[in-house]
């Protein structure tokens, strides 16, 4: 009798064993959303792509849909710690599905916004709030410089304080938003802007490309990079990519007094 408890012990021990990591628990779930009501970027599948690699990577869960029905309800929603809109644009949810999503951010969930979310949902203020400056044209991609403007907030500490990106830089409208908190700026000496920004550009200089901002009880981050597919191999990009997530999703990372 004794030599089959010990034999049970063990087999419950290498069972156990056997178990345990695949129970471990993911840091947090987020919902990636990609659906486009206008101009559909060749670079989404590898934008996907590279979010479920940074999963892998960080030990989070990773849920993608263009079907807005199969996440834009509430029980849905709150199995996520954050919602990235990967690559959106033009209208992407109906009233009904909007006040899920606000009350959503309301109840301290997180935003992500890639590239072309700056170029969706104009009709809808709130939204425009949320991400903080809206899509208004671009010239065509271009190597120019990139500054970086903050490095309290994750993700931030690999960029050198000045360096080189290829990409189609979008010019944006005034703040929507008086907290946002800028991350990068393009030098606009670097590249050729459009023949409007350079009229803007007397009044306004600054060029953000990321920022972020607590939004309605949630948090809210942004960047504009992002439109080629091979932007999605560079890890200094995906690095700072899965800082906006983090932040998102946790509230963490920033530095306290």
């Amino acid at each position: 009798m004794k030599q089959l408890q010990i034999g049970l012990s063990l087999l419950a021990g290498v069972l156990g064993c056997s178990i345990a990591p695949g129970a471990m628990a993911q840091q947090f779930s987020v919902a990636v959303y990609s659906r486009t009501g206008g101009w559909h970027h060749e670079s989404i599948l590898e934008a996907v792509s590279a979010i479920r690699e940074l999963g892998k990577l960080h030990h989070f869960e990773v849920f993608w849909t263009e079907d807005p029905n199969r996440l834009f309800k509430h029980d849905l929603l709150a199995r996520h710690a954050a919602v990235i809109f990967a690559l959106t644009t033009g209208d992407v949810l109906n009233d009904e599905q909007q006040a899920i999503f606000q009350r959503y951010i309301r109840n301290g969930g997180g935003f992500v916004g890639v590239h072309s979310a700056a170029d969706t949902e104009y009709q809808w203020p709130w939204y425009n709030k949320m991400l903080g400056h809206m899509f208004v044209r671009h010239p065509a991609i271009q190597t120019a410089t990139v500054k970086v403007e903050s490095r309290d907030f994750p993700g931030m500490e690999r960029f050198a304080p000045r360096f080189l990106a290829t990409e189609e830089w979008y010019e944006f409208d005034a703040s929507r938003s008086p907290d946002l908190k800028y991350l990068l700026s393009v030098d606009e000496s670097t590249y050729q802007t459009s023949e409007q920004r350079r009229a803007e550009a007397k009044k306004a200089p600054f060029h953000p490309i990321s920022w972020y901002q607590s939004y309605d009880g949630g948090r809210a981050f942004y960047t504009a990079l992002g439109h080629l597919p091979a932007t999605y191999s560079d890890q200094q990009f995906l690095h700072h990519l899965y800082g906006g997530i983090y932040w998102a999703a946790t509230g963490k990372g920033l530095k306290t007094p």
